[in-house]
């Protein structure tokens, strides 16, 4: 295992960028943290976003208490290999509808009438955009 106090590599980053899904944390004060599978997305700059419905109880959590983390694992069948990154979180009221149309195009078949409904509904619901600004990565990998 390797930590590298804030940044991710560009080997993170393309391990990242695949259609794996993490798993989120986020501080809960005296609940011990309760992590939930979510898609994600590894940008440029370094960060790592998620979108959520405005009214999520992990909302809340992060209002009172920005810091959050996710793991994201190789799945099985693959050499093991993970990167956990935590660090402080910003609620952006912007772009969260553009994230969800990207995240299902890349998790779903949006061929599928189906996939493509539940989108559409997803993106009429009040969403926010939560941003993980990452302050220590560790990685694993074999």
């Amino acid at each position: 295992m390797s930590a590298d106090a804030g940044s991710l590599t560009d080997r993170d980053l393309e391990f990242l960028r695949r259609p794996l899904h993490g798993f989120l944390s986020v501080a809960g004060g005296p609940i011990p943290p309760q992590p939930r599978p979510v898609w994600f997305e590894a940008t440029a700059a370094g960060t790592i976003e998620l979108f959520t419905l405005a009214d999520s109880l992990k909302v809340g959590r992060l209002r009172r208490d920005p810091r959050a983390s996710i793991v994201v694992a190789a799945p099985v069948g693959e050499r093991e290999r993970w990167v956990s990154v935590a660090g402080r979180t910003t609620l952006e009221p912007d772009g969260a509808r553009d994230l969800c149309s990207r995240l299902a195009a890349r998790y779903w078949d949006l061929d599928d009438p189906a996939r493509a409904a539940e989108l559409a509904e997803m993106r009429a619901a009040d969403l926010l955009r939560l941003v993980i600004h990452p302050e220590t990565v560790r990685r694993y990998a074999m």
